[in-house]
């Protein structure tokens, strides 16, 4: 286990004295912090916070961290997660014709800058086939028109259950998911092309240049049942000027759609991302 650890994310009613018994749950068994970030939203009335400790020297087997943990979480009207750096997720990625995020996810996972396999890719079009193949990938193509929505969404569903999917990310996937969907399967990352929540829905780049903004940004969230308004966890933007084109507008932000996703997915595989009523905490 040398090197291996273990990260809890919990969220709690805010209260005295919270870090001193979490922490002491991970030292009174033998444990060694190696990060440590804590947030309290005095609004909410929530203390938030990511614990990361080494297992070597851990005095509980794993499958007893969860159960000992919960002792004390309880008390505490706790949410908690528990996670271990050597778990490698299985990702799927969702397409349709737009090939810039999926090769950027691609090869960063090639070059080992996230900790996950990418099991399946998932196409209401051909399009991308070739490069699921170029890579080694499973491919299903599902097309999907409004009469046949809810079957290829089963089919999509039993095709994650198959595969043993723990994180979908849509990489320029351009339908909208159910909310029988996001019910079933809510661990879905999308990429936005605005800066939500200005310009949510289509067209955002012809909207933005109408519209004569300085800034076009991107946004990556976790998908909810209601279009472009969930949970953020990444944002970035870049200046633009009137001398810039509605295509110069699309350039740039096929630049920072690609960065903004890749650093999401890197934030949740790490288990930075602690999610509380429509809002994140992001312990980067």
């Amino acid at each position: 286990m040398a090197g291996t650890t273990a990260t809890l994310l919990i969220s709690c009613p805010d209260q005295q004295g919270l870090v001193a018994k979490l922490s002491s749950f991970i030292y009174a068994n033998g444990g060694n912090i190696v990060h440590a970030d804590h947030h309290t939203d005095f609004s909410a009335g929530l203390f938030l916070t990511r614990l990361e400790w080494q297992l070597e020297g851990f005095k509980l087997p794993r499958d007893l961290i969860g159960p000992a943990f919960g002792a004390i979480a309880t008390p505490l009207n706790a949410t908690w997660q528990l996670h271990f750096a050597d778990s490698v997720p299985r990702l799927a990625i969702w397409v349709s014709r737009q090939d810039h995020c999926l090769f950027d996810l691609l090869w960063r996972q090639k070059a080992q800058e996230f900790s996950a396999e990418i099991a399946l890719i998932i196409s209401n079009h051909e399009a991308l086939q070739s490069t699921a193949e170029q890579f080694g990938i499973d491919y299903h193509y599902l097309p999907i028109t409004p009469e046949t929505k809810a079957t290829q969404e089963v089919k999509a569903l039993q095709l994650l259950q198959d595969y043993r999917i723990d994180l979908v990310v849509l990489a320029k996937y351009m339908q909208i998911l159910s909310a029988s969907f996001v019910a079933q399967f809510p661990r879905v990352i999308n990429i936005h092309h605005s800066f939500l929540p200005a310009f949510a829905g289509a067209n955002p780049y012809q909207r933005a240049h109408e519209r004569g903004v300085k800034i076009i940004g991107a946004t990556a969230h976790y998908v909810t049942a209601d279009l472009d308004e969930g949970p953020i966890i990444e944002q970035d933007v870049v200046r633009v000027s009137h001398r810039d084109e509605t295509t110069d507008l699309i350039r740039k932000g096929k630049d920072l759609e690609r960065m903004v996703l890749a650093r999401a997915v890197r934030l949740h595989l790490q288990n930075r991302v602690l999610v509380y009523g429509n809002r994140t905490v992001v312990f980067a």
